[in-house]
């Protein structure tokens, strides 16, 4: 099996799917949040960690969700089976009406970037693991608001300034991507996971950020958008290794915080996801 340069034993060739780095590069230099955490007064106080093991990977908590595999501690739930590609629905086509029994489409996959030169997120047909208690979940209603919403994934050169400005001397070894094409995603389902495939980890979030290029700040899962009771989508960090900003502010980990149509939610060293509501009829 491919060995990364940080150590890894890697099931893929190009990219590390532990890390992200690529096979023969250098090793990569960790990224530091550019933003301060917001006052207590600003966002509720983070609940208590208590690094009990996760019963699906054992992995110790740090929030709400698994950090490696997804497993959700508040509802008890095992991340749902990635669709197949062939599954994944055109972001023209309406969504599902509420109440709808959950498909590969309603199962909150990426879809394809819209228009020339802009391709979906990349994918190995590797499936996220799954358990029969997640089946309940992923039936659930959505409200048509919710369901509405897309994600569109930039990289974003100015966030990665102020990234590199926050940095030590390291930091000058990552470079911004020379291309890197607009992708956008339908928030389907209740939930969309944000962060890096792992083939060997069985994790495939929704919203991929795999690359190339890959942006070595994102954690393999970094954030979740949670779909709210009133038709609108909160982001939570359940632990990531760099941190999420919302807006120029960075999130309280395990502290569900609300969007709005235009909110940006940075991740990594330039990737920026920009929140969009369906537009009014």
């Amino acid at each position: 099996m491919p060995t990364c340069p940080s150590g890894h034993d890697s099931a893929s060739t190009d990219f590390c799917d532990i890390c992200g780095m690529r096979m023969g590069g250098a090793a990569p230099t960790p990224v530091p949040s550019p933003a301060s955490v917001p006052s207590p007064a600003a966002v509720p106080a983070a609940p208590e960690v208590t690094g009990e093991p996760c019963p699906q990977c054992g992995t110790p908590r740090t929030g709400q969700f698994c950090e490696v595999c997804g497993f959700s501690f508040a509802s008890g739930t095992a991340p749902r089976p990635a669709p197949a590609r062939a599954a994944k629905p055109d972001v023209s086509a309406p969504s599902a009406p509420p109440g709808a029994a959950a498909g590969p489409a309603a199962s909150g996959a990426a879809v394809a970037a819209t228009g020339p030169g802009k391709p979906g997120p990349g994918a190995d047909g590797s499936a996220a693991p799954s358990s029969a208690a997640a089946a309940p979940d992923a039936a659930a209603p959505v409200p048509p608001a919710a369901a509405g919403w897309s994600a569109v994934v930039t990289a974003d050169r100015s966030y990665y300034d102020s990234v590199i400005a926050e940095s030590g001397p390291d930091a000058a070894s990552i470079e911004f991507p020379g291309y890197c094409p607009e992708r956008r995603f339908r928030l389907t389902g209740r939930e969309m996971r944000i962060g890096r495939r792992s083939v060997s980890r069985g994790l495939e979030p929704e919203i991929d950020l795999t690359g190339p290029p890959t942006d070595p700040g994102v954690s393999h899962l970094h954030a979740v958008l949670i779909a709210e009771p009133d038709g609108t989508w909160a982001v939570l960090d359940p632990g990531s290794s760099n941190g999420t900003i919302v807006n120029g502010n960075e999130i309280v980990t395990g502290v569900r915080v609300p969007l709005h149509d235009g909110d940006r939610v940075c991740v990594g060293a330039w990737t920026v996801v920009t929140l969009q509501a369906p537009a009014a009829t």
